[in-house]
């Protein structure tokens, strides 16, 4: 009998960055860059909480040319004094104090500078806070037993990836997977924080992460991410290509939602083989023009903030995206800020675009897997490495 060869486990993707100027940026003299503004100002609050000598973070390569938290609060100074829609002052400002670097997956040889970029959005669904029909199905609030372990606590070659469990007899062991959730493994908990009227838009807030209830009462509630369950993400669409109900070039949001309604006696297995979950939590004060807090700790601005892999990517960096728009459309060239994060982006050169809120931005969202480059813009200065 033939002894089995060992498949050698994949090395860990890792980023490299390579040098560039403004000039090698696809779109760069022709950008908006001044609609970007807001968000990089949005990010800007976020800086000014932290303590200043805190690392910015991301990738061994990036965290040390990104520097700490005081080499950029002299920056966001400055871009506060900029006139609105001036794009030629903005171009000025980024060309003046950052450096382009194409951010590439060093993993391979030769490294691979392009990746995945995909879309979401802030879903829109009915409900109500006491459960009025038997076809209703809850968002959960955090479990008080539900225990977040970040793993780069352990070991630095694990940042930025976490897990979660909860404790029994000393042990942290795995959470319920969504189908032990689903099947009552947290009933009698008093966990429900609002029951949804459709089971298949539920499902897909939990992988938006943030979300606006319209109350059967006329309140508009907006729902935000309170926790996860710890299992990793698995995309039904893999699931339903693997079983043949559709080609991969066939898979987008809009084309999964027909199939799951088209087959309501198959719906519920299919995604529960999706272990993942999200805890929720009601998210008071904010604008109804302004989008969900993102895991930086600001609201999300449409067609500008974007969701990384923080153990590549700092957040709350600028970046310049070289794709297309959704559909292999025409080309998405834009200045975009790391502000969010997600269980399904992994990866230096991944990321998943907030396109807002609305059927707009579903449609754009649903639609979007494209391939593309990126750039982090990292400051020139003495904590870099470098001088003006």
């Amino acid at each position: 009998m033939a002894v089995p060869v060992p498949v050698p486990e994949p090395p860990p993707a890792r980023l490299g960055l390579r040098p560039a100027s403004f000039t090698d940026l696809p779109g760069w003299a022709e950008g908006d860059h001044a609609d970007a503004l807001p968000a990089f100002a949005a990010s800007c609050a976020r800086l000014r909480t932290l303590p200043p000598d805190r690392p910015m973070g991301g990738g061994e390569e990036a965290a040390a040319r990104a520097g700490r938290v005081a080499d950029w609060l002299p920056l966001c100074a400055e871009s506060a004094r900029l006139p609105a829609g001036d794009h030629a002052a903005a171009r000025a400002f980024f060309e003046r104090h950052f450096r382009p670097w194409l951010a590439q997956n060093a993993t391979p040889q030769p490294p691979d500078p392009f990746g995945t970029f995909t879309g979401y959005f802030e879903p829109e669904l009915t409900g109500s806070r006491a459960r009025r029909s038997p076809s209703q199905v809850p968002l959960l609030r955090r479990p008080s037993d539900l225990i977040a372990v970040d793993l780069g606590d352990f070991a630095p070659d694990l940042a930025g990836r976490r897990t979660a469990g909860r404790l029994v007899e000393g042990r942290l062991v795995p959470y319920p997977a969504r189908a032990e959730i689903e099947q009552g493994a947290l009933d009698g908990r008093r966990l429900e924080l609002v029951w949804l009227d459709d089971p298949i838009e539920a499902f897909f807030l939990h992988i938006q992460g943030a979300g606006r209830v319209w109350l059967d009462n006329g309140e508009l509630m907006r729902v935000g991410f309170a926790g996860h369950n710890g299992h990793p993400y698995v995309p039904i669409g893999r699931v339903l290509v693997e079983r043949g109900a559709m080609t991969l070039d066939q898979v987008s949001m809009q084309s999964i939602k027909a199939w799951l309604r088209a087959n309501p006696q198959h719906a519920r297995e299919v995604m529960q083989r999706n272990p993942s979950y999200v805890f929720f939590r009601e998210v008071r004060g904010l604008n109804p023009n302004e989008g969900p807090v993102g895991s930086f700790g600001v609201p999300l601005t449409p067609g500008r903030s974007i969701a990384v892999d923080p153990q590549h990517i700092p957040l709350g960096i600028p970046l310049w995206l070289s794709s297309r728009q959704p559909g292999q459309g025409p080309p998405l060239r834009r200045l975009v800020l790391a502000q969010d994060t997600g269980a399904a982006i992994r990866g230096p050169v991944r990321g998943d675009l907030f396109w807002g809120w609305g059927e707009a931005a579903a449609e754009q969202a649903g639609r979007m897997n494209e391939r593309g480059l990126w750039w982090l813009l990292l400051p020139v200065g003495p904590s870099s490495g470098e001088r003006r």
